[in-house]
């Protein structure tokens, strides 16, 4: 297959997720369309490294993840992170309702190792099913091994509907308050300088650092080159930490994000300014879809009681313990479930998800800055929290169980 072929067949999948997702409203989202597309074409005629050959290797994945978690990380200010302490301790609470499900009941029908194997890639990302697999091949489970990685790659088809639903009851209520005049939008998670700024005739700009420095010389490449900077410290900090504390680059990015663009070294959204937002995400999504070349159909035949047990499992226990915490902090039970499901997904699923939502519920601009501001912030930090930190430090724990 030619390189531009490759590229054909995968953007072509993209745009069909899309276009389901826009004729659905969102009760579809177009990342699980594309989920069930790309495994077709793996258990079919794909060849098993299309996306290489499309021009999105591992290491131009990896250059778009720090770019794109450094940009996610201009949308939150300090106060923002500082408001989300309610979303750390949902999203805390909803990985506490996995453990306690798949540790209590689980550990009856599945046995032991199955579910310690099972547990920190349902809560994360790559790099704790990647441990966890590694693990299980060491302690000579083979079987076990593969569905550590297999978990991964489907945990998403639970929870991407799941969540489109909860979000679109959430932003309805939403509406509802903001339209009869109970919820008022500059209350909602914008920082007092920012309202004022916004107020003002001519705001403050965003560059302080640079503010004597013509527009003219702000290129595109100049926003890269700022947007790189910020990435590559996150990164050597991360290095700088390995002997005393093993602290992911990534959530490093997120917080080095926040802080560039509270003293003024990047602009919000600059990525989205830089013109470079589209292609980044493009990319990351065929990344992440490439995962799916690991489960073939024998594979699936022989995993899918435990993998469809374990998430079942897992989703009920997020869902009660995400319902008390949210009961207590006084959140809505739609938001403290969206958050905790997270964990299943990740950056940049619950921030591509939100925004196809927003999107199928009101045209209005106003709107949907008001939703944006009250549902985005959180879903993001809980997807943080969750697949980042947490699980990463959960597969560190479990893997010595083995």
């Amino acid at each position: 297959m030619s390189q531009l072929l490759a590229l054909v067949i995968l953007l072509l999948i993209l745009f069909i997720g899309d276009l389901v997702a826009v004729r659905t409203k969102a009760w579809v989202p177009s990342i699980f369309v594309c989920a069930v597309l790309f495994l077709a074409g793996y258990w079919t005629f794909f060849p098993q490294d299309i996306v290489a050959l499309a021009g999105v290797p591992p290491v131009v994945a990896t250059m778009m993840m720090y770019l794109l978690i450094t940009n996610m990380g201009t949308l939150l200010s300090i106060q923002e992170l500082k408001n989300q302490w309610k979303t750390i301790v949902i999203a805390l609470s909803g990985i506490l309702g996995i453990i306690a499900v798949l540790l209590g009941i689980g550990t009856f029908i599945f046995g032991f190792k199955t579910v310690v194997v099972a547990i920190p890639p349902l809560v994360g990302g790559v790099v704790s099913a990647l441990i966890m697999s590694e693990g299980a091949k060491e302690a000579g489970l083979a079987s076990l091994s593969v569905f550590a990685i297999v978990i991964y790659v489907m945990q998403g088809f639970a929870g991407y509907p799941l969540t489109s639903v909860v979000l679109k009851k959430e932003g309805k209520r939403l509406l509802q308050q903001y339209r009869s005049g109970k919820l008022a939008f500059k209350a909602q998670g914008m920082a007092a300088e920012e309202t004022a700024a916004a107020a003002e005739a001519a705001p403050k700009p965003e560059l302080k650092l640079f503010k004597n420095m013509p527009e003219k010389y702000n290129t595109d490449f100049f926003k890269f080159l700022r947007l790189a900077v910020v990435s590559y410290l996150a990164y050597l900090t991360s290095t700088l930490l390995a002997p005393v504390a093993s602290v992911s680059p990534f959530v490093l990015c997120l917080l080095f994000g926040v802080i560039a663009t509270s003293i003024g070294f990047l602009e919000k959204q600059v990525l989205q300014k830089a013109n470079g937002f589209g292609f980044a995400i493009m990319a990351l999504m065929l990344f992440i879809f490439d995962g799916l070349k690991q489960a073939t159909p024998g594979m699936m035949l022989e995993i899918i009681y435990p993998l469809a047990g374990s998430i079942i499992l897992g989703v009920m226990g997020m869902y009660i313990f995400s319902f008390i915490a949210g009961k207590i902090l006084k959140v809505s039970k739609e938001m403290a479930f969206a958050v905790s499901l997270t964990a299943l997904y990740g950056f940049p699923a619950d921030y591509i998800i939100t925004n196809e939502v927003i999107k199928s519920l009101t045209e209005d601009e106003k709107e949907r800055e008001m939703l944006t501001s009250n549902m985005l912030p959180p879903m993001l930090v809980g997807g943080f929290i969750t697949v980042t930190i947490v699980s990463v430090v959960l597969a560190g724990i479990f893997v010595g169980l083995l």
